[in-house]
């Protein structure tokens, strides 16, 4: 009775796949060395197909001897193979091997039986890889991330029954929330009262735009970054302070201190150099910007 003998499942209708090459060597009755000629023939094919790719070893022998030992004669024949490619040859992650044993379509040439099968890729059709081998990649459709809408404007009632409206810029919070980790923004139109860090009330819808952002994208972290203008000596440490009474706003409103961080840089890192020439280029120059450390 014929056994059959797997040493690991491989799938079958890998082997027929077209696109593949094939080696086949052959052993002496109840040997598993290959002898001279055969080991010239493997060295020779190892040499010249460096960058192939090896994705299969099956081992077969012939009707002589018992089933049990035929099994385990074609699988030592496996084994003497892909010890002898296993440093030589890049091979398949997933790489199995395979022995027959006398369960296959015998040839009547017994010494046909005795053999050992290479089936591997040219280097040429390595893109093509996972088609040759009848591979199907699972196809996730990745859903598309709902798109944040902020609000135009931000109304609260006052403690005195009066209203504080404050327009937001949209396309501000927008750019913030999409930027990369290492880009820098400068927050347009914070205002502080003069020498103080103190926000003008006109600039506080300015804080509620970073705040819904930080809100609406619990990824993201910033470090806020103090500038001024006019003095080449921060002599009271004010853009320090400025950049940290905006941490102080985000802290308050519930934004977790580990996605925040704060820094003063004086006059050091001036857009125009000191002394400016106009209002203009001192408004340039005393500025807050963003910094992008996760999004």
């Amino acid at each position: 009775m014929k056994t059959y003998f797997s040493f690991f499942f491989f799938l079958v209708s890998m082997l027929t796949c077209l696109a593949q090459e094939q080696l086949t060597v052959y052993f002496d009755s109840n040997k598993f060395v290959l002898d001279t000629k055969e080991n010239t023939k493997l060295n020779t094919w190892i040499s010249e197909n460096k960058s192939n790719k090896i994705v299969a070893i099956h081992g077969f022998t012939d009707e002589d001897g018992t089933n049990g030992f035929n099994d385990t004669l074609a699988q030592k024949r496996v084994n003497c193979i892909f010890n002898a490619v296993k440093n030589q040859i890049k091979i398949r992650e997933d790489f199995k091997t395979r022995s027959f044993g006398e369960s296959f379509n015998q040839s009547k040439n017994k010494a046909e039986n005795r053999r050992v099968i290479i089936y591997y890729i040219l280097e040429k059709d390595l893109p093509r890889e996972d088609e040759i081998l009848g591979i199907k990649k699972e196809i996730v459709k990745e859903e598309p991330k709902p798109e944040i809408v902020y609000p135009e404007k931000l109304v609260f009632e006052n403690p005195n029954g009066t209203k504080s409206e404050f327009k937001l810029d949209r396309t501000f919070m927008k750019k913030v929330g999409d930027s990369k980790a290492g880009e820098k923004l400068k927050i347009e139109n914070l205002n502080f009262v003069i020498n103080t860090f103190a926000v003008v009330n006109e600039s506080r819808g300015k804080l509620y735009e970073l705040l819904l952002v930080l809100q609406k994208k619990p990824s993201l972290k910033i470090e806020i970054q103090g500038h001024l203008c006019c003095m080449p000596i921060d002599r009271t440490d004010l853009s320090t302070q400025r950049a940290k009474a905006i941490y102080n706003f985000l802290v308050n409103h519930d934004i977790q201190k580990d996605r925040l961080s704060y820094k003063g840089f004086g006059s050091s890192m001036p857009i125009y150099a000191l002394p400016e020439k106009d209002e203009q280029e001192r408004a340039a120059n005393r500025r807050v910007e963003i910094l992008i450390v996760e999004n």
